[in-house]
């Protein structure tokens, strides 16, 4: 019968004397002592008593550690098995049974006694590791039994418990087979597909429940002094569990870039489109470029990359040949190679604008003079429709065709980084483009070769990589609800979860936080007592030649080749985190994507949650 304390429902309680067999430990006598090793064909006996206090009922059992000589091996090995020693209180119910009783008269009890005396010396004896009698001597108050009962307790409830969760692991193996033969049927397709993503779901948490399970036994042994007993060889439970039953918990996605959706890019030799791009940083730049592309694409023209004197210089952070080479043709041309088949005299013909607000084309005054001061003429901005870059309307290529569709020569439509053109068609996986390579828009290949050198030096294969924005991003999160700006302890708090699942040892930390915020979050990025360290990119240094490429070629110190590299080495990493709402995020995702490096563990930091606190408005 059970009692409830309460609003907790008690340990269940045992009748006197009932024998109760545990099947998570088994006695080994070694020379010195007796170990805890898991076991689940050699259970141990043990008596647990019902006994009554303050009308509570509670189960207590006591480990004694037995410690023995060398010489008792093999003589006394059943006296191991007696470690588990039971204790009962029997309170209230065992005065009772005794006034019912008849009490032994004093005479047979005084000839008892002195048997009952020798045979707990000869147990104590043995079971007594005599040179560490003053270390265990305070161990026999009734305080530290308490505890050391209660622990049991705690180690008997996690074994249920882990019992129970490798049952529902096993019938989550189980489901997903049903699954993988109802998707045979074309009937059951949708259904089977988020019924497996459910069961995906399921079967990762309850792998980190299980990993967090066998942690804290793990913790409440070590107080015994017992040693890992908890090791890889506790999975005979489930053989499966090794390997999580086949499941990477972040295994790389496989997006089936053969199967996209793709427009071939054929381009006239005589038509261009003059690409302006003039919103935020490079990330921006290289977004807004991409859909430059696209557009290009539609309307069958050659892309004209912007000018170092006006723009980023491109050529210096991508590699312009790779696109043309994965089309097999001429597709895009630099600013200077379009100058010179002009022979000096560019003109845009005709300047038709996306967006209209809050100024045409979304250019300023001082970017069209950029651009006259290139040689480049133009005639006046127009806009091809009413659309504000603050509410961007959703446009089909039905839309573009029939706006842009000019008999022009050379024709410009002005920044369209906000523009909501067939957004999943141009977002994904390989991008709108039919070509053969892994991605069209990637780093040059001095910074490939450069990143990679730099991951072998500082990194390895198996590393997290982090971007954690936080200058100026205060300000732009809090206009968001929820915010996206997160104190550093709660980042910390998200970032050991992930660590935790990807079982990374190191951290690439792509960052512009302060070394106030860096620091504090290096102290906090621990898993399991273990500190994880953050690695970020050191200040050039003679010695080490992992980035000797760039200073060969010049390209020391430029701020936008070196985030090029941070993105690039994020792109490479096995598992990602990035800042929601930063585009430097977005195009490395858009790049992990596209070389298949993206994992089922890449997330935005502290995905979902809301930050702990939040700053006023101004």
């Amino acid at each position: 019968m059970n009692q409830t304390i309460g609003n907790q429902t008690p340990p269940p309680s045992f009748t006197n004397h009932e024998d109760t067999y545990c099947s998570l430990y088994t006695c080994t006598l070694n020379h010195t002592h007796v170990a805890l090793t898991p076991s689940s064909s050699s259970p141990i006996t043990f008596r647990q008593s019902q006994f009554h206090r303050k009308a509570a009922t509670t189960v207590r059992y006591t480990l004694r550690t037995v410690s023995v000589r060398q010489d008792c091996q093999g003589k006394f090995s059943k006296i191991a098995n007696a470690h588990l020693i039971s204790r009962h209180d029997d309170g209230e119910r065992s005065l009772q049974r005794r006034r019912g009783s008849r009490e032994p008269d004093r005479a047979e009890r005084t000839r008892k006694q002195p048997f009952r005396i020798s045979f707990f010396i000869f147990i104590r004896f043995y079971t007594t590791d005599v040179d560490n009698v003053s270390k265990t001597g305070v161990m026999n108050n009734d305080s530290v039994n308490l505890m050391r009962e209660s622990e049991l307790r705690a180690l008997y409830l996690l074994r249920q418990q882990q019992l129970g969760l490798f049952k529902l692991w096993n019938n989550t193996l189980i489901d997903n087979s049903l699954n993988a033969t109802a998707a045979n049927n074309s009937n059951f397709v949708s259904t089977s597909l988020f019924s497996s993503a459910l069961s995906e779901e399921l079967k990762l948490e309850l792998i980190s429940q299980i990993s967090l399970n066998k942690q804290i036994q793990q913790a409440l042994l070590s107080s015994h002094q017992l040693g890992n007993l908890l090791n890889a060889s506790d999975n005979a439970t489930d053989p499966s569990l090794d390997d999580y039953g086949g499941l990477d918990r972040c295994r790389k996605m496989d997006y089936k870039l053969s199967d996209r959706r793709t427009i071939e890019w054929e381009p006239r030799s005589d038509k261009y489109l003059f690409a302006i791009c003039a919103s935020g940083q490079m990330s921006n730049h290289l977004i807004c470029l991409e859909k430059h592309m696209f557009f290009a694409a539609l309307l069958n023209r050659i892309l004209i990359i912007p000018s170092s004197r006006v723009d980023y210089e491109f050529r210096r952070v991508l590699d312009i040949d790779h696109i043309n080479k994965c089309l097999g043709r001429k597709v895009v041309v630099t600013f200077e190679e379009f100058a010179k088949s002009q022979k000096g005299h560019m003109h845009i013909d005709k300047f038709i604008c996306y967006f209209s607000q809050p100024q045409p084309c979304f250019l300023d005054d001082e970017h069209v003079k950029k651009l006259k001061s290139l040689g480049v003429s133009m005639n006046k901005l127009e806009a091809a429709w009413d659309e504000d870059i603050k509410n961007p309307k959703p446009r089909t290529v039905q839309d573009i065709m029939t706006k842009f569709s000019l008999d022009d020569d050379v024709i410009a439509i002005g920044d369209v980084f906000f523009a909501n053109v067939e957004k999943k068609w141009v977002m994904q996986p390989g991008g709108p483009i039919s070509h053969k390579c892994k991605t069209l828009v990637e780093p040059s290949r001095l910074i490939l070769l450069t990143a990679q050198r730099f991951i072998q030096t500082f990194l390895g294969k198996n590393f997290i990589a982090l971007h954690f924005r936080r200058h100026g991003f205060l300000k732009f999160c809090n206009a968001k609800k929820p915010s996206c700006f997160y104190p550093v302890p709660q980042a910390a708090d998200c970032i050991n979860r992930v660590v935790e699942r990807a079982t990374a040892p190191v951290i690439y930390l792509s960052t512009d936080a302060a070394e106030s915020e860096t620091g504090i979050l290096q102290s906090l990025v621990a898993v399991n007592g273990k500190t994880v360290p953050l690695v970020r990119r050191p200040a050039q240094n003679s010695a080490e030649k992992w980035d000797a490429l760039l200073y060969r070629h010049g390209l020391e110190g430029d701020r936008q080749v070196e985030a090029m590299l941070d993105k690039t080495i994020c792109a490479m990493s096995e598992v990602f985190i990035g800042s929601m709402g930063s585009t430097f995020t977005e195009d490395i995702l858009r790049l992990r994507k596209d070389w298949g490096t993206s994992s089922l563990c890449d997330e935005y930091l502290c995905r979902g949650e809301v930050p702990s606190f939040i700053a006023d408005d101004e």
